[in-house]
């Protein structure tokens, strides 16, 4: 484009693509902390958008003829971007609900640390296992996935050219019932494991009541819970390992829900 010859399109594209990227990347499990300084966050924003934009062109027929039209695309950017965004965060989410639960059964429901990332009060045992799946993310290059598929998210869906119909709606509700799968099936083995130990207490306590079942009830729950802590570590990583090789289809899947092409 002619610096000196002004391109509304190229500007409205220009515009449109920022909105999506910017929506995308703050909502990433990486820069979504309160580690990384806005600028930092706007930088690479804008790096991003000067590597995807030259490649774009707002046809002149989708120019909008009202500012109210503009708006309505620039929205549409910012909704795509976090359905985009909450489709990884799902995963994160659903890691970490299973982390509370077990926090809750293992009792360590008293037991709340600072979020150094976030900022916000989380459970020992969910921010462990939080930290531990974005390092296996990261470690199996999910992120590289993620750009990849949102790199192609401009090819399926144009700048302002959403759609938004049932399709997608079921995609985002299934998605978001995965993630509540997903926190039982972490929490599942332990629960049980430690249940158990509950059910052996009680039947020790009942028929031997001069036993302190109190005084070394709860380091053996700790104990229990540990070491299920560990073997599922295993489960949690091929669980991660699957999410990351699926994320072409999953984005291919949401974006083809989101365009007109496909309706």
């Amino acid at each position: 484009m002619d610096v000196f010859n002004y391109d509304p399109a190229s500007v409205l594209s220009l515009l449109l693509t920022m909105m999506r990227v910017s929506i995308v990347l703050f909502m990433l499990p990486v820069f979504s902390t309160n580690n990384i300084p806005m600028q930092v966050k706007g930088a690479i924003t804008i790096v991003f958008c000067l590597g995807v934009w030259p490649n774009l062109a707002l046809n002149g027929a989708a120019m909008p003829e009202h500012p109210f039209d503009v708006a309505t695309m620039m929205l549409g950017e910012a909704v795509l971007g976090l359905v985009l965004g909450m489709a990884v965060n799902f995963l994160f989410m659903g890691i970490q609900a299973g982390g509370e639960l077990l926090g809750f059964q293992m009792g360590f429901t008293m037991i709340n640390i600072a979020d150094p990332l976030t900022g916000n009060q989380t459970g020992a045992t969910a921010f462990f296992l939080w930290m531990v799946s974005l390092l296996v993310f990261l470690g199996l290059d999910g992120h590289l996935y993620m750009i990849r598929g949102f790199v192609a998210s401009f090819d399926l869906v144009p700048p302002g050219q959403l759609f938004i119909g049932p399709m997608i709606l079921r995609q985002i509700m299934y998605l978001a019932s995965q993630m509540f799968v997903l926190a039982l099936q972490i929490a599942a083995p332990v629960m049980v494991a430690l249940f158990l130990v509950e059910v052996s207490l009680g039947l020790m306590a009942r028929t031997s009541p001069q036993i302190p079942i109190m005084e070394f009830g709860f380091p053996i729950k700790i104990v229990v819970g540990f070491f299920f802590l560990g073997l599922l570590m295993v489960i949690m990583s091929d669980r991660i390992a699957s999410f990351v090789q699926g994320l072409d289809g999953l984005f291919g899947n949401l974006l083809r829900a989101m365009s007109a092409k496909y309706q």
